[in-house]
């Protein structure tokens, strides 16, 4: 299908910018104020229809998202509904904000924790000591059981947002859980109850194990081999 042009003037700011970034700037690249404004000169605040995007699901990060940018630059991370479309902007519209109420219930519901790395609010990152760990909420895509999809709120620090959105399918979850054993099941139970994966004595003894040379690794293999 062949895309409306972004220089139509009979298309509303917000639709040109939509245009804008996905034929000019592209998924993944970035652009400046300087470029989006020098495209739209004769639009005013281009800079806020361009925000407006958000609320249809299209993600530009910022500085404040991804610190790799630089305070000028801005991402073009995900594109949302295709506004252009006749009737797809207005069905295509939610509510983006979230109350503080809102949002801090879904950071204690999430132990206040990245769901990504595990990193919590303010602690440093270990390949990086100055910088330390800022929270936001994100939307992510999850596929339930029967095919239908749901956009759920979770914890994730700026840093793991930066990476792009992320997609989980929580039918082939539930069936790969299913297919534990039951010893299985009950350490994968005991990890979320505990909300953090702890290494057990097998893991521990594994660890230990692959550091040994070979007469002692043999000697370790002879009083299992046994139990096979």
């Amino acid at each position: 299908m062949t895309l409306p042009s972004w220089q139509d003037a009979k298309l509303g700011g917000k639709i040109r910018a939509a245009l804008w970034l996905e034929t000019e700037v592209g998924l993944g690249n970035t652009f400046t104020k300087t470029e989006l404004r020098k495209a739209f000169p004769e639009v005013a605040q281009i800079d806020r229809r361009l925000r407006d995007l958000r609320d249809f699901d299209w993600r530009i990060d910022t500085s404040r998202d991804d610190p790799a940018l630089k305070q000028e630059e801005q991402r073009y991370v995900a594109k949302g509904a295709e506004v252009w479309i006749p009737g797809q902007a207005k069905t295509a519209k939610h509510k983006s904000s979230l109350s503080t109420a809102q949002r801090t219930k879904i950071w204690s519901d999430d132990n206040f924790l990245c769901r990504t790395c595990g990193i919590g609010a303010g602690e440093a990152y270990e390949d990086d000591k100055d910088v330390l760990a800022q929270l936001n909420v994100a939307r992510r895509e999850v596929t339930l059981p029967g095919g239908a999809i749901e956009f759920q709120m979770v914890t994730e620090c700026k840093r793991c947002g930066s990476a792009g959105a992320k997609q989980v399918d929580l039918a082939d979850l539930l069936g790969r859980v299913e297919g534990l054993s039951e010893l299985e099941k009950q350490v994968f139970a005991g990890w979320i109850e505990a909300d953090q994966r702890t290494r057990g004595a097998m893991e521990k003894l594994w660890g230990v194990f692959r550091t040994l040379p070979v007469a002692s690794r043999e000697a370790v293999r002879q009083a299992i081999a046994g139990h096979n």
